[in-house]
């Protein structure tokens, strides 16, 4: 899938805009997807995450009205949906409530809001794993911070749109997808410690490879899957660990002895999710050192076994994603792959040498349709940075 030039994209906005609401924007922003080279189910867990902005976007159109009134227009659904300021209620659609989740942010915070047009268009897939409903929150509450001039940092930002998406989708996410969106900076990825919001950016050199993302066509709903499951039982293998060791406050705190010592008599599945999230913060720290030392092979390595424990022992993947992951395995050219994102569907992601791409989705498109009867699709993505203000 070819995306629109981030110029059309940003003209169209405007274009549209200005026919749908009868005049110009007073505010243009646009807000990236993101990829997670590693550290999957780890940011809920007060881990360690990897994760870069891509140069998909969200773009977030606005300007004031003289009422209490707000228009929300999205492009892709054709559809205008109208609230008032004061009664915005939940669940009024699928995608008008990344938006108005974050109108009722803003409003307990006591931010002084009026009421407003909005347009979103996008460019990244819905349920893809690529978070596109984090771009929305982020590019929706840096426009109207800027609009309404409530100078909010973008860290207070990033925090409000992760419980904006808790209240009002149901998914009890971590804080990584809203903080890579915000944050991201070219040809760089994001060292970060989801417990102390510590981070720090890592050149992100591959050279003449490429992250390419092989989207399954398989569309996960976080809230009604299995995701707030796997947190609570995460959750409740530290409090067993906890009544024996008291400063453990995160599986962060915990090793593999103290699960298989305290967790695995209990309960053997809990244990399973837990052991996952505590090797999984192991390698992305070995994975970081790879990068640092040009290791590319050595952070692939790692991406496979990655994605066969959260195949095996954390069970968010599916067999779409598992035929994917097993078949790039044949191909030399291709360093690493796992399954991206909160899993059940969604896409893969690959570090491919980018010479091969050409003949590897020329063999994996018609194998991935004879085995599962859904259509491929591929997205090559680069790093870019984060959420941006393109018209003020």
């Amino acid at each position: 899938m070819i995306p629109k030039s981030e110029f059309s994209l940003q003209q169209s906005c405007a274009d549209l805009f200005k026919k749908q609401f009868r005049e110009l924007p007073s505010i243009i922003v646009r807000s990236p997807g993101r990829i997670n080279i590693i550290g999957e189910h780890t940011d809920y867990n007060e881990g360690f995450v990897l994760p870069a902005a891509i140069n998909r976007y969200a773009y977030i159109a606005v300007c004031k009205r003289d009422d209490d009134a707000i228009h929300l227009y999205a492009v892709e659904y054709k559809a205008l949906l109208v609230f008032k300021l004061n009664e915005l209620g939940q669940k009024k659609s699928e995608w008008t409530d990344y938006i108005i989740g974050i109108v009722d942010q803003l409003k307990q915070a006591g931010s002084a809001l009026s009421g407003f047009n909005l347009l979103l268009d996008s460019d990244l897939p819905i349920g893809a794993g690529m978070s596109s409903s984090a771009a929305v929150e982020c590019a929706t509450i840096f426009a109207l911070n800027h609009l309404f001039a409530l100078n909010h940092s973008k860290i207070e930002m990033v925090k409000m749109a992760q419980k904006s998406e808790h209240n009002f989708t149901g998914v009890q996410c971590g804080i990584m997808d809203m903080f890579a969106s915000m944050f991201g900076l070219k040809n760089q990825v994001i060292r970060l410690d989801c417990r102390s919001l510590d981070y720090d950016y890592m050149p992100f050199q591959i050279g003449e490879k490429q992250l390419l993302l092989l989207n399954t066509n398989v569309k996960h709903s976080l809230a009604n899957s299995a995701y707030n499951e796997r947190r609570q039982q995460c959750e409740q293998g530290v409090a067993w660990v906890k009544e024996k060791y008291p400063a453990v406050n995160s599986l962060r705190d915990i090793t593999i002895d103290m699960l298989q010592l305290i967790v695995e008599p209990k309960d053997p599945l809990i244990f399973k999710r837990c052991k996952y999230v505590v090797q999984e913060n192991n390698r992305l720290l070995m994975a970081c050192e790879a990068l640092q030392n040009g290791n590319l092979e050595k952070v692939g390595k790692l991406m496979y076994e990655t994605h066969d424990q959260l195949s095996k022992l954390y069970e968010v993947s599916c067999k779409q994603l598992d035929f994917l992951v097993t078949e790039v395995k044949k191909y030399p050219a291709v360093l690493g792959a796992r399954m991206m994102g909160g899993g059940f569907g969604g896409c893969t992601i690959n570090l491919v040498l980018t010479e091969s791409i050409p003949a590897l989705i020329q063999m994996l498109k018609p194998a991935y349709k004879k085995a599962t009867g859904l259509d491929l699709s591929v997205y090559a993505v680069g790093i870019a940075n984060g959420t941006e203000l393109l018209i003020d």
